[in-house]
């Protein structure tokens, strides 16, 4: 069976979430406050009913009165022989104020009389012991609701495969780093195809970009750097119980040398077995 706790940042897309793991069987639950999730993870494992082999709760700040009981109720589900992975949304304070702006929900603590933007950030105070425990953290930024459908889908069949699941993603440094990033690298020292005006509305899947920068010597040794970086520690994290990892690579519009570098990785690392997937994030 699969239990997974579905938490974050209000406006970062959680109901979203919660609806694709409905839509693949999940038996899905929103809002549990946190002092009962043992009590239905032991109804999931002595129940033996076939609709709760698979399940998922929401738990966020709009029960954060219960959330003082959250630790407590993970160290319990521990306790009971119960595996859970936890996927953490969350998006930058400007475009989540911008969200809640534009649907004008109230945010869940702001009800306390605190300013939008004091609430985002107590928020990620609150739900601190869910961040740091997370399995999968996706920013969602400037991510669409059907990518955010697709990464979560995505994460809930990683099991099906062994060892550890790698999320090779592009980006441009112009629209920011990705928050949900476990390793960040900075490629804007190679060579630009930008700078080519056949090329310049291309991309780094297009063989005449291709072509382009494995021409240059610093591309072929920014990639085996990369790839012997990797090789080396990602043994030592996989030992550490990590099951999912995001690496970033950024240039500086992310369209040319960062998706023709995460590409290259993501299909180097699937030759060697590894679960790899590829998001580029400026591409859509």
């Amino acid at each position: 069976m699969k239990f997974l706790i579905i938490s974050g940042l209000s406006g970062s897309g959680k109901s979203i979430a919660l609806q694709a793991l409905e839509d693949m069987g999940f038996y899905c639950i929103d809002n549990l406050p946190a002092a009962l999730l043992p009590h239905f993870a032991r109804q999931i494992m002595e129940g033996g009913r076939d609709e709760l082999r698979n399940a998922a709760v929401g738990i966020d700040a709009r029960n954060h009165r219960f959330l003082d009981a959250l630790t407590n109720g993970l160290s319990q589900l521990r306790a009971i022989g119960l595996g859970y992975e936890i996927i953490f949304l969350e998006a930058e304070e400007t475009v989540l104020v911008r969200r809640f702006k534009a649907t004008r929900r109230k945010h869940p603590l702001t009800r306390q009389g605190i300013a939008l933007l004091d609430g985002i950030r107590q928020e990620k105070i609150l739900l601190e012991p869910l961040s740091v425990n997370a399995a999968l953290r996706v920013d969602t930024t400037h991510t669409t609701p059907h990518e955010l459908r697709h990464l979560v889908h995505n994460f809930a069949h990683s099991d099906n495969t062994e060892g550890m699941t790698l999320m090779f993603e592009s980006f441009g440094f112009k629209n920011g780093t990705p928050l949900d990033a476990d390793f960040v690298f900075d490629v804007r020292c190679l060579p630009n195809p930008y700078w080519e005006a056949d090329l310049r509305k291309l991309t780094g899947m297009d063989q005449p970009v291709i072509e382009f920068l494995e021409r240059d010597r610093r591309v072929q040794d920014m990639f085996n750097q990369l790839c012997g970086f990797l090789e080396t520690w990602l043994p030592s994290f996989e030992a550490e119980h990590r099951s999912y990892m995001t690496i970033a690579l950024g240039c500086t519009g992310g369209q040319h040398r960062s998706v023709y570098l995460v590409s290259k990785l993501a299909k180097h690392f699937l030759h060697k077995g590894l679960n790899a997937q590829i998001r580029h994030r400026e591409l859509g």
